[in-house]
This record gives structure tokens, sequence and C-alpha cells, in this order.
């Protein structure tokens, strides 16, 4: 670990929304060549204290110092004028542009001819081309970005920060939508950032991540800091127990629902595209969390969107309660019962610019409109908020009031508006993509406590999920599939890793594995 000077320090950093103090004098002390993981529960002010780092919030009270010189910033511009960088969670490359002119992104060189400037594409392709070497980054700089994967993007992303001569860079959850070969590429880089002198606050909620990358670790609770800890002095009951305030002895809920009879069939299914999955079979019974497991790739998404209405199939049946329906759209999937939390809330789940109110009542409103109407046609806004209010109550959702801005909330609170809209709608098949991606244990636990309850009422629940210990921890049986085909069913002792992971890697033609 590098001990020379702080490149950065947040001094007692306050800031207050309407209703709710989100930092309370938070101070942060980053070395340079050192990766810092930032950590808490969703809600505990990371994402706040890095806005008003970097210059998207103002910060109601405290001091930012760089290299121990007081700095004002006000704007993301001047952020990256003052060496700060920060790469989101969502990505917003120029997909039309080439990978040269994404990494100068507003600085883009040029040369006067003719008196007329043109880009100078031999000095903005050597500079490209130089940083990528420096970084060891194997990227063609005059591909087109749209030609990318997601990680390829975020490599993208760290190039232009160190474009900018960034001596800090905040990465926000960076491999929540990364396989593990990617994972493992983006792990090499910062390595390369930090033989630079670059100093990297890394935030994210996989703790075997962080103990793997990080040098310190500072956790946060409540928008306050609770501690700051060299990575090699930390385990992960520690941070996991200093996080939540409380010993987390449970991971999972106990187990109390009981399988009935089988509510739902999937025959022979497969999709419209020839290049996506293929003759899936399944039954769900009631009461029962049904897993779908997988490496990347292997069309589980594809799979449960088509259900729900949102891809078409070539052929299938889709058999509930005993009658085969027909599923052409999203509105013919909820009025049979079916309801469906998607695998990126932010991109296809929340309404950003909507409050909680909106949210949790888009379907059920569209659905039952005159229960939320006035005799004069007006809505009845009182009916709709008293609605949403329930399920804020009864989901614990944290929020300054029905008003706000969900894209405001954090992501665990976020999820739990997104549940919320559709338990309002009475599903009897749950379907979750992902369920608890990017969000931390203690909201997890919460959201493993709510499908426990609704299988133990009786409802089929499937589960899509890229975690291991989630997919056998929650399961009561899990389908496997392996490049668009159903490699096998594994239940009772045969859910385990290795029997999970042989099946998501090998599929052999004609053969269906039954355990």
């Amino acid at each position: 670990m590098t001990n020379g000077k702080y490149v950065l320090e947040a001094r007692n950093i306050s800031k207050i929304f309407p209703g709710v103090k989100a930092l309370d004098h938070v101070t942060l002390r980053i070395r340079p060549g050192t990766v810092h993981a930032l950590m808490g529960e969703n809600g505990a002010g990371k994402s706040t204290l890095m806005n008003c780092i970097f210059g998207i919030y103002k910060m109601d009270e405290g001091e930012l110092y760089l290299n121990e010189e007081k700095a004002v910033i006000n704007s993301p511009a001047d952020a990256m004028n003052n060496h700060l960088s920060m790469i989101h969670q969502e990505l917003h490359p120029v997909r039309s542009q080439t990978v040269a002119e994404n990494v100068f992104l507003g600085k883009i060189p040029y040369q006067k001819r003719f008196g007329i400037r043109w880009v100078d594409y031999q000095k903005l392709y050597a500079g490209t081309q130089k940083i990528f070497d420096d970084l060891g980054f194997h990227i063609n700089p005059k591909q087109k970005v749209s030609e990318l994967s997601t990680s390829y993007c975020q490599l993208l992303e760290i190039a232009r920060a160190v474009s900018f001569n960034a001596k800090v860079i905040i990465m926000d959850e960076p491999t929540s939508s990364l396989t593990d070969d990617e994972t493992e590429l983006l792990f090499k880089s910062i390595e390369k950032l930090k033989k630079l002198g670059v100093a990297v606050i890394y935030i994210s909620h996989k703790i075997d991540e962080i103990l793997q990358i990080s040098d310190e670790i500072t956790v946060m609770r409540d928008g306050q800091v609770v501690g700051s800890w060299p990575a090699n002095e930390m385990t992960s009951d520690k941070i996991v127990s200093t996080m939540v305030g409380r010993q987390m002895t449970k991971r999972f809920p106990l187990k109390r629902h009981i399988p009935g009879e089988v509510f739902m069939q999937v025959e022979h299914y497969t999709s419209f595209n020839s290049k996506s999955f293929k003759d899936i079979n399944f039954e769900v019974r009631k009461g029962e969390i049904f897993g779908i497991g997988g490496l990347v790739g292997a069309q589980r998404s594809e799979l449960v969107e088509s259900i729900f209405g949102l891809r078409k199939i070539s052929s299938g049946k889709l058999i509930i309660n005993g009658k085969e329906v027909v599923i052409t759209e999203p509105m013919d999937a909820v009025q049979n019962g079916m309801a469906f939390l998607t695998e990126e809330r932010r991109a296809t789940g929340i309404l950003g610019s909507l409050n909680i109110t909106d949210n949790t009542m888009v379907v059920q409103q569209n659905l039952c409109k005159k229960e939320y109407t006035k005799p004069n046609g007006f809505i009845d806004e009182m009916r709709r908020n008293d609605a949403a209010s329930k399920y804020v109550k009864t989901l614990s959702i944290k929020t300054p009031s029905l008003k706000t801005k969900i894209q405001s909330l954090s992501g665990g609170n976020q999820q739990k508006v997104l549940l919320g809209r559709w338990l309002l709608t009475g599903p009897d098949i749950l379907i979750m993509d992902e369920p608890t991606r990017g969000i931390d244990v203690g909201a997890k636990y919460e959201i493993y406590e709510l499908m426990e309850d609704l299988a133990n009422k009786g409802k089929c629940i499937i589960m899509i999920s890229s975690e291991m210990p989630e997919l056998m921890g929650m399961s009561d049986r899990i389908m496997v599939m392996c490049e668009g085909h159903q490699s096998g069913i594994v239940e009772g002792k045969h859910i385990n890793d290795k029997e999970i992971m042989l099946l998501a890697s090998t599929y052999k033609p004609g053969e269906q594995v039954t355990r």
C-alpha cells in the first residue's frame, strides 16, 4: 500500500434532502495508488457521498481537499478538471462513434487546414493507442463502440479517465453486469491503474470481490461512517455485521412453505429467434420457489420474457391452473395472474422521473381504472396514495414521501417499490429475474423473507439468479440451462454447486437430467 499523503480528503460532509439527512458529517480519506472500497446497505449514503465529491450534488456542509489543498467542485466538469473521474453503474457511451472518439470525448484534437478545423485523426488514434498500451488494453481505437461488450465499454471509461489524467477514479458497482472472465479483466486493469499511482474508490455489494481487490475498506451506515480498516484485517462476517449493525447469523430465512399441486406448466417452449432457447419443459407447483440457473448466454431471461409475452415463441404451450392460455403481450400475462420483476430495474423497471405513487400504481391503475377514478372522471389521488402507502409500509420502503421521485431512492428501495407494484395486482405467479442484483445483504434478506411469505401463501415463484448461494438457498427445485437448452432439473440433496455448474456448462442432446 502506498503510504504517501492523501490524494483526496472529504471532510465533514453533510447533505440533506427533504425529510432525510443523507450524509451526517462524513469524512473519507483516500491514499494514492490504492483501491479503497466503500460499503454499506442501500440508503447508507455511499452514492450521495460520491455525487457530492464529483459535483453532481452540492454539499450542505464540508470541504474537499486534493493533495492536501482545498478544492471547490461545483460540477462534474470541475471534478474532471481536478483529475477526478466517475464511472457510473449504467454506462452511456456514444455507440455510433469509434472507440477513440469516446475516449477523447469533449477534448478531441483538431488541426487547421485551409482555415477550417478538422479532426486530427492521426493524433486521436495515436493518443488512444498509447493509453491502451499503458493499460494493457487490446482494443482497436477505430472500432465502433456498438460492437463492444459491456466489459469493454467499462474499459473505455477507464481509458477516458486516464486521458483526463485522473488521479482518483470512482467505480460504482462496476461488475454488476459482468461475467467472471470480464470481472477478471477489470481487476487486471485496476491493478495497472494502481501501478500508475491512480486511486480507485470502489463501491460494491460483493463482499468476496471487495476482499480480493481492496487495500482499505470504509463502511457507512445511516449516512455516517462506521469506520475504516485495512482490507486484510476484515472478513465477510465482520463486514456484514458492521454494515447492518447486527450479527447476520442466517443468510436465508427458514423455509416454512410446502409446495402443493402443479399450477403452471411450460411445454416445448421454443423461441421465435432460432439462436435462443429450444424445447423447454417444466412445471411449477403452488407454494414453490422454482429456480432457473445457468451461465451468461444460457437464454434464461429470454425464456421468462417469452412466458410473460415480451418475446415471441415459434412453438410451445403454457398451461395455468389446468387451462391452456395464449400470451402474446404482457397485459395477457397480467390478466392471467402473472407478474414479472425484470433483471434491469433501472432500464426496464422504474419510471425514474415519476414518484413512488406513480411507479407503484402504473399496472394496477390500468387494470382497474374505475376503482381509481372519481365519478366526474378525474383521478382519485387519495385512493392511489392509500394503495401505494400500504406497500410502502408493508415492504418497509425508506422514502421521505410518496411524492419522492423513485430515481432518488437506493437500489434496494427501488426494488421494493417494483415488488409493491406487482403485489398490488394480486398475482398467482411471480417471475423474478435477478431479484437482488446490486442490493445489500440487509435488503436481500427482506426480499428473501417476502418470497418465503408469498410461497407460504401458495404463490408460484420463478426466480432466475446468477448468485449460486441465493439459487441454492432459496429454491425448492432448480432447472439448469446451457446455451438455450434445458440440461437438467435438480432438487433436494442434489442441489449443490458442483451439480449445477456441471449442468450449466454441459448439454448432451437428447439427455434430460432429473435428480
